[in-house]
């Protein structure tokens, strides 16, 4: 088995507090809510949000992906980091056992937040991944970055 890791950054006028809160903490109520057209529901099969939960994200009809079923590994609510992994899900599970992801939260000199997101593919045999095995979803994610942020800036007492 090989790791490949891909590492992404982006930046955002909100505070890190308020990112960490939406993208991570209440991530199974609002992101059905501000992106219907794309994820059904985000519900939580095992546990209630906390290390050791399992959630499962159910896809819009339509779309490549039904479903992706993700484990909470770690989650630091005073640091804003969290680390989960894909445990499940209609993926390149062809080439892939699973992929742990951490995201963290930075402060900004400008009152918002650099957000860094760290996966690690974890491949089955010798398979080697490249960075355009696994563009699509790497966009897809920042997409809805930018969801969460244009919400959260149009809403500015929510999660605070």
């Amino acid at each position: 088995m090989g790791v490949t890791t891909f590492t992404q950054e982006f930046t955002t006028p909100i505070a890190p507090s308020r990112m960490f809160k939406a993208l991570i903490v209440d991530s199974h109520n609002l992101i059905p809510k501000i992106a219907p057209q794309g994820i059904k529901n985000i519900e939580f099969v095992e546990g209630n949000g906390g290390v050791g939960s399992i959630k499962v994200t159910n896809f819009a009809e339509g779309g490549h992906l039904k479903f992706l079923k993700h484990k909470i590994d770690a989650l630091d609510t005073e640091n804003l980091v969290c680390k989960y992994t894909l445990i499940e899900g209609d993926v390149i599970f062809d080439k892939i056992d699973s992929i742990v992801y951490e995201v963290q939260f930075f402060a900004s000199s400008n009152g918002g937040c650099l957000c860094k997101m760290t996966s690690e593919y974890h491949t089955k045999g010798d398979v080697e991944l490249k960075e355009d095995d696994i563009k699509q979803g790497k966009e897809k994610a920042m997409g809805l970055y930018k969801v969460v942020e244009e919400y959260l800036l149009a809403n500015p007492d929510i999660y605070v």
